[in-house]
């Protein structure tokens, strides 16, 4: 064999400074990452476009009436259907954004939002309502297609703060939407809303057009510069070579004819797409639940509590997330798996506190009254319950602190060597279901009159659940090894060397 010439490089090896096909540089995303300015925009994006999904469905009972449906008996299912909708179709678009690319399945379901409040707008009966909000439910799901279009471009820290700052949004739009609907609700009626809000996901497509799909064009430039957060490979040279996939080209060699391409890496092992989803639908299920019904059990705990303080009530634990994300996030790395056991526990501990003020007299009067004349009066009288309310929403406020930025960072480690579209896609699906779940069981609850508890019925679920979820989180979470390598849809397959005619 001869001698190679120097400073040329063999077939099949990578050249100084670059990275060999097919292989990522330790530290780096592979193969682009998202600028600072590409998170911001999802985020915002995704945010406007959740206002109408989220501020106007309390409002569906002020609209049957007009549709045709005077008692609004309808508005239960219309609720849920537009979630249930979504927890269907998400594995779908999820599975698509992995063929097509993430940013095109960002502006279709931005678009297909645009859709469904367009026709709730122009609704004139109730089968035409319904027929809207189940296209918003099939033609939506922005949040797995944000997601997916973030997993695209950035992968650990980067991409676990990323999945924190798309919580924030939602959170933001949870907030805010309702007040702002309220605002609008005074001067236009159900469906104006519905047309107006028909402008926000068209706002937010063409913000998402502008952007670079991931590992392309500036988001390419990105993925090497420091900002990016990237660290050179261990053990490369100074002048930032990264290590060659094998010890052939390590060695500067190339491979033997018709030998095999190199074994993709293995993906380390990391939490199970189903530990995910059921961490997801657990949480979703333990908080939830007590939404639907909260401001009938603070007007139950505190008569003549003010709309606007039962309003900052119900927002008090998202403010709360807002607040803390950040510092629970770093204070988390390293122990997602301790503040997501922390959160079903909390989660639990909210619910509980709700339940005291009713559940003690309901439940226990002959207990109470063996302990003592004092008992009762403690928990139930005067001042009493509304300050159980209010420790209930700081608890509830500590559960989504810890709970969040863990299932974030969970994400991220979920996505290494993973197709984003499809995983998060399937995790949409999973928190989808576990909000069908939890309104369905708080309707169920309420409907039957349980235990005599009004409308703190609801709340043993989630008292339960928190509980078991808790107990069993280190057991679902626990990272696993990949029964097969993974590798993501968007790397440079290897290339292999075809043996010469003779």
């Amino acid at each position: 064999m001869s001698a190679q010439a120097p400073g040329t490089v063999a077939p099949g090896t990578a050249a100084p400074g670059t990275v060999a096909p097919g292989t990522v540089a330790p530290g780096t995303v592979a193969p682009g990452a998202l600028r600072r300015r590409h998170v911001a925009t999802v985020a915002a994006a995704h945010c406007a476009s959740a206002f109408a999904a989220l501020g106007l469905p309390p409002y569906l009972s002020r609209l049957l009436p007009e549709l045709g449906d005077p008692s609004a008996a309808w508005a239960g299912l219309l609720y849920v259907l537009p979630t249930l909708c979504t927890a269907l179709a998400a594995p779908m678009w999820g599975g698509l954004a992995d063929r097509y690319g993430p940013k095109p399945l960002l502006v279709r379901a931005q678009l297909g939002l645009a859709v469904a409040f367009g026709l709730a707008a122009c609704a004139q009966d109730v089968g035409t309502l319904a027929l809207a909000l189940a296209l918003q439910g099939l033609l939506g799901g922005t949040y797995a297609a944000s997601t997916a279009y973030l997993g695209g471009g950035l992968a650990g820290d980067r991409l676990a703060g990323a999945l924190a700052l798309m919580q924030g949004s939602a959170r933001t739009a949870l907030v805010v939407a309702p007040l702002l609907a309220g605002v609008l609700s005074t001067v236009l009626d159900v469906r104006a809303m519905y047309g107006l809000a028909a402008l926000l996901p068209l706002a937010a497509a063409g913000a998402t057009l502008v952007l670079a799909p991931p590992g392309t064009g500036a988001a390419r430039a990105e993925a090497t510069s420091p900002a990016a957060g990237t660290a050179p490979a261990p053990g490369a040279a100074a002048a930032g070579t990264a290590p060659a996939p094998d010890a052939a080209a390590a060695a500067g060699t190339a491979p033997a004819p018709g030998a095999a391409a190199p074994a993709a890496p293995e993906r380390p092992a990391t939490i199970t797409v189903w530990g995910l989803c059921l961490a997801e639908a657990g949480f979703v299920l333990v908080t939830v639940a007590t939404y639907p019904y909260f401001v009938p059990l603070a007007s139950q705990l505190v008569p003549g509590l003010p709309p606007a303080a039962a309003g900052a009530l119900f927002a008090a634990p998202h403010v709360c997330y807002l607040a803390a994300a950040w510092g629970m996030l770093r204070l988390l790395r390293g122990r997602a798996r301790l503040g997501l056991t922390l959160g079903y526990a909390f989660a639990a501990a909210s619910a509980a506190a709700h339940l005291v003020p009713v559940a003690v007299p309901a439940l226990v009067p002959a207990w109470a009254a063996a302990l003592g004349s004092g008992l009762s009066p403690l928990l139930t009288a005067g001042a009493a319950p509304a300050v159980w309310l209010a420790v209930g929403r700081l608890l509830l406020g500590a559960a989504l602190a810890f709970g969040l930025p863990a299932l974030s960072l969970l994400g991220s480690e979920a996505a290494a060597g993973r197709k984003t579209g499809r995983l998060f896609g399937r995790v949409e699906s999973g928190s989808k279901a576990g909000a069908v779940l939890a309104g369905a069981s708080a309707s169920g609850a309420m409907a039957a009159g349980a235990l005599g508890l009004g409308a703190a019925a609801p709340l043993v679920l989630p008292v339960l659940a928190g509980a078991a979820l808790a107990a069993a989180a280190p057991r679902f979470t626990a990272p696993r090894p990949a029964l097969r390598p993974d590798v993501r849809q968007h790397q440079t397959p290897v290339p292999t060397l075809e043996r010469s005619s003779p």
